[in-house]
């Protein structure tokens, strides 16, 4: 393809690619995003190019590995357009009946379809599935419909039309009027309107000026950035392209995690064909404006989310944040105007630019405009992506899009904000989904995790992992952080250990408050967050650990006991067989009793009881009654009866 010079030729070439495509012509579209890779879509991928040309029908159907469509539960991921057939957990050896039956025949495979929880009904078109009907994607909705490493599959569905509207049709004062105008908030975490820090920097008197793209997504669980990166790297190329424009920049980074392989893959491959369509380099579309961009990746580092360590980082130094005396807009990477926005934030810029600040301004709440993505994982029957306008309820997301708690368990609470974030109960869950509002729950939008617990959760545990995972990814610079987290960790594991000592919930109180106050970032300034939220909701459970030594979710192994029970017992023998520390003492028709000096509390025992037994026990505080007497060991009639 040769290099686009004009706008005239940019709409000419994108008229002949869509005249070349036959809107009746199947499609097959396989979702080739890293979860559906792990659950085996490269094998489903290769079976189709391989039956495709065994049945000779390349001149009748397309395929096309695509990126992440958000139903991660269920993947490998299929959609067959143009109807819309959507078929789930795909394998290789499915397949042949697929080509056979949909593509030839024009019929469903019934057993590959979503079937409706709530009706019993199979669900043959996307768009109708629960999961996504009650979403409103306009970012992810692109991920099925192309091919992520194509260009043209980009510019067939209007890619850098935006591009071409703000370099010609729209000053840079104008395209940082419309985003400011859109009230688009950062969606890294801090929620800060990107057109006033784009405003900033285009503002500063520094000539060299940079945009950077902060794919450095560190929060457990969460995976976005990803999906965006691997699915659609051209609509954050195109924004960040756009967000140079604006400010006056001629340089753009994209700093992400080498953890994200396929999405450092993708997006240099975008740059690669941009560069070669000339949407980068010198003249853009024969425009004034000439840009590049620069792909790094960092180390893994948590902190490096941070927006002045990720700018130290870039600089080759080590990746700790610095004082904000300045914001970095204006005194940035190397001194100079920088601008940093996450991926999702970058990717809604042509849209904004696109459609009209109004559009966008016009779905979400006075204060959160737009939509937001969340990764929706844990305790939770539908995991994966959601695309969700603001506003929207918690009570929502977790019921309607994503189909409950598993196993008929109660809800217990949210995690939002990932590890910086706070725990949200269930007296919360029609609370809207906002920055302000998350930020009044004792909680945070952050960048969009989303982690769902049950009745068997201990929030006490809860808030003591997330304190020890941002213990580990403290820099270390400064001492509230540093020490401040080490200590909280330590108390809090002597807690959930049985070791709580009156005193110590004042001790995290004011340990929190420091951190809060004098940490040099927001790593150290959130992190009390996880305590703060589960002590203000869930005090009953710090309590219960500190003064009666028992943890109420049965979850804290040093507080827990297994117990079997001599009137249930059927002494079948096979806890006895799988204990791994053989703590389990008993012989055929003999009740059997668990050695609590040898027992691990590994729970394997109450996992392979039969349900239609449930002999063992689990206790937490209580005394745990005392063995049964040797001569009472022997099964009773009715012991013996159950057996059979």
């Amino acid at each position: 393809m040769a290099k686009i010079h004009t706008p005239e030729e940019l709409e000419s070439f994108r008229k002949d690619l869509l005249s070349r495509k036959d809107p009746t012509r199947p499609c097959i579209s396989i979702c080739a995003g890293a979860g559906c890779i792990a659950s085996g879509a490269d094998e489903v991928i290769a079976a189709f190019k391989t039956e495709i040309e065994n049945q000779d029908l390349q001149a009748k159907v397309d395929t096309k590995g695509t990126g992440c469509p958000g139903f991660c539960e269920r993947g490998p991921v299929v959609v067959i357009y143009p109807e819309e057939i959507c078929y789930l957990q795909v394998t290789a050896e499915d397949v042949p009946e697929i080509i056979e039956q949909t593509i030839k025949k024009k019929k469903v495979v019934e057993r590959l379809l979503f079937e409706d929880p709530a009706t019993g009904q199979k669900v043959v078109r996307e768009p109708d599935i629960p999961f996504y009907k009650n979403q409103k994607r306009t970012l992810l909705c692109s991920n099925i419909k192309i091919d992520s490493k194509s260009i043209d599959d980009y510019l067939a569905i209007g890619g850098y039309s935006a591009l071409n509207k703000a370099l010609f049709d729209m000053t840079p004062v104008d395209v940082v009027g419309e985003v400011k105008k859109s009230n688009l908030r950062g969606r890294g975490g801090a929620g800060f309107p990107a057109g006033r820090k784009w405003e900033g920097s285009r503002n500063a008197e520094e000539k060299i000026k940079y945009v950077i793209v902060n794919a450095d997504e560190g929060d457990p669980g969460a995976f976005m950035d990803r999906a965006l990166l691997e699915g659609n790297p051209h609509s954050i190329l195109e924004g960040l392209i756009i967000g140079g424009y604006a400010v006056g920049a001629q340089e753009g980074y994209i700093y992400v995690r080498q953890e994200y392989p396929l999405a450092v893959k993708n997006i240099s491959l975008a740059i690669q064909q941009a560069e070669e369509y000339g949407f980068l380099g010198e003249n853009i579309l024969g425009s004034d404006f000439s840009f590049k961009v620069i792909v790094h990746q960092g180390a893994g580092a948590f902190v490096c989310g941070e927006s002045t360590a990720l700018m130290t980082a870039l600089e080759g130094r080590v990746g700790e944040p610095r004082p904000k005396y300045i914001r970095s807009n204006i005194k940035g990477l190397w001194e100079r105007p920088s601008v940093l926005n996450n991926v999702e934030t970058w990717a809604n810029v042509p849209l904004i630019i696109n459609n009209g600040a109004d559009w966008f301004a016009e779905v979400g709440t006075e204060g959160s405009k737009g939509t937001k993505i969340f990764s929706l994982v844990g305790k939770i029957n539908n995991t994966g992506l959601v695309e969700v306008p603001m506003g929207i309820s918690l009570r929502e997301i977790i019921y309607d899009i994503g189909g409950g708690i598993p196993d008929g368990k109660k809800f217990k609470a949210v995690q939002t904000g990932g590890p910086s974030g706070g725990c949200i109960p269930e007296e919360k869950l029609d609370l809207k989904v906002g920055f302000d509002e998350l930020t009044k729950a004792g909680s945070m939008m952050g960048s969009g995790g989303m982690i769902v617990m049950d009745e068997d959760t201990c929030m006490v545990d809860v808030a003591r992992y997330f304190i020890n995972f941002l213990t580990d990814e403290s820099c270390g610079k400064c001492v509230p952080c540093r020490e401040g987290l080490r200590q909280m960790h330590r108390i809090l594991t002597n807690i959930t250990q049985g070791k709580g000592r009156q005193g110590d919930l004042e001790i995290l109180q004011e340990l929190s408050e420091t951190a809060i106050e004098a940490s040099l970032c927001a790593l150290g300034k959130s992190a009390p967050n996880p305590f703060l939220s589960t002590l203000r909701y869930f005090k009953e459970e710090y309590e219960a650990h500190i003064d009666e030594k028992r943890c109420p979710a049965l979850s804290c192994k040093e507080l827990i006991a297994f117990y079997i029970d001599p009137e249930k017992c059927s002494a079948c023998g096979i806890c006895r067989k799988k204990c791994p520390v053989d703590a389990i003492d008993g012989a055929k028709k003999t009740i059997h009793i668990i050695d609590q000096e040898k027992c691990t509390k590994c729970g394997t025992c109450l996992e392979v009881c039969p349900s239609k037994f449930a002999a063992v026990t689990k206790f937490s505080g209580e005394p745990v009654p005392p063995p049964i007497e040797e001569e009472k060991r022997t099964l009773t009639k009715k012991q013996k009866a159950s057996v059979q």
